[in-house]
């Protein structure tokens, strides 16, 4: 008797805000496909795929009957689709000890693991939304942020658009300032669906305007999500985040970093140890298959930069808000306040 099948459900966030279509994944070919081209993406959403692709990689194989080298090979490529977001390979890593124990169990493990993101989110924005009022002083705060890190990026709420409409729902939140946000426009395709959707005030603007933005005193806090942080503090996102993070440092308004615990990477010590994905050249010169630059242009297409902890003014998970001045390690703070959640 053939296995049954085992299938996950994707929402194209390609085809965004235009078209609301969804991908059905049943293959590791098609959750890696849609991975890498970006039909999911946002570092807590690709922790979930890779925790719900593992079991539909074991129904693959007993279809297909691999024997369990090919299993862990095709497991393998789902936690290896995109480097530089943590939370694939932590979802994936999460449930792959149970696949002995069988499907059910490994789904079972997967909506523990989306629960508890979901929780994360809600935890975080809170937390975030406090140190937020307390520093800026004063209502209503004006936000710039980049990319996409609402529920779209998450398992339901959102990290840094979580803290968004954290403020918004407590009355305290301005206009808010979204960088249209490359790779695929991000930031005016979907950050903008959202905020729309939930009836925020917010405009776009082309990502070379954010440093302006900021030094024209227009907004008063930066806030972004992040696809890996490392032990020091320091942070990868969205390519730009790193100018956004400089014009702060300059206009003395803080930089802050929303993220759940799971983004952090205590075996990388630094920034410096982060790989940085290269997305298509073709990305960058053409348009809707139209070449935007001439003949021979040779495109650059850097997916993530990497803001130094020096930068931050805070970094916000369900765990508190840690300001890295005074940062020993991430890891560190992270733990003490499990321990001191857990006494």
């Amino acid at each position: 008797m053939e296995a049954p099948r085992c299938w996950l459900r994707l929402l194209d966030q390609t085809k965004l805000p235009d078209v609301e279509e969804y991908v059905d994944c049943d293959r590791v070919d098609q959750i890696v496909d849609a991975i890498q081209r970006l039909v999911v993406r946002g570092a807590p959403a690709l922790g979930a795929v890779g925790a719900l692709g593992v079991a539909v990689a074991m129904r693959e194989g007993e279809r297909d009957r691999w024997d369990r080298d090919r299993l862990d090979r095709e497991v393998l490529r789902i936690r290896d689709a995109r480097p530089t977001a943590v939370n694939l390979a932590v979802g994936v890593d999460r449930v792959k000890p149970l696949i002995d124990a069988g499907v059910d169990a490994v789904v079972a493990e997967a909506l523990v693991h989306v629960a508890e993101d979901d929780w994360a989110n809600r935890r975080l924005s809170a937390l975030g939304a406090d140190w937020i009022l307390r520093t800026v002083g004063h209502r209503p705060v004006r936000v710039l942020t980049r990319c996409n890190t609402g529920s779209l990026a998450t398992t339901s709420w959102g990290t840094g658009l979580g803290l968004v409409r954290e403020l918004y729902v407590r009355g305290a939140l301005g206009l808010v300032y979204v960088d249209e946000t490359r790779p695929l426009l991000q930031g005016s395709r979907l950050t903008s669906w959202e905020l729309t959707q939930d009836g925020i005030e917010h405009v776009v603007q082309v990502d070379g305007a954010a440093a302006s933005t900021i030094l024209r005193g227009l907004a008063d806090v930066a806030i972004v999500g992040a696809d890996r942080i490392a032990d020091n503090g320091d942070t990868a996102n969205k390519i730009g985040s790193v100018g956004i993070a400089l014009a702060c440092a300059d206009a003395g308004i803080p930089f802050v970093v929303a993220a759940p615990s799971t983004t952090v990477d205590p075996a990388t010590a630094s920034g410096e140890g982060i790989e940085i994905e290269m997305r298509p050249p073709a990305e960058v010169v053409t348009f809707a298959g139209s070449a935007t630059a001439p003949a021979g242009s040779r495109g650059f297409n850097p997916a993530f930069d990497i803001t130094p902890a020096r930068l931050i003014d805070a970094i916000v998970t369900e765990f508190g808000v840690v300001e890295p001045d005074a940062l020993t390690s991430m890891r560190d703070h992270i733990t003490a306040r499990v321990s001191s959640a857990s006494s």
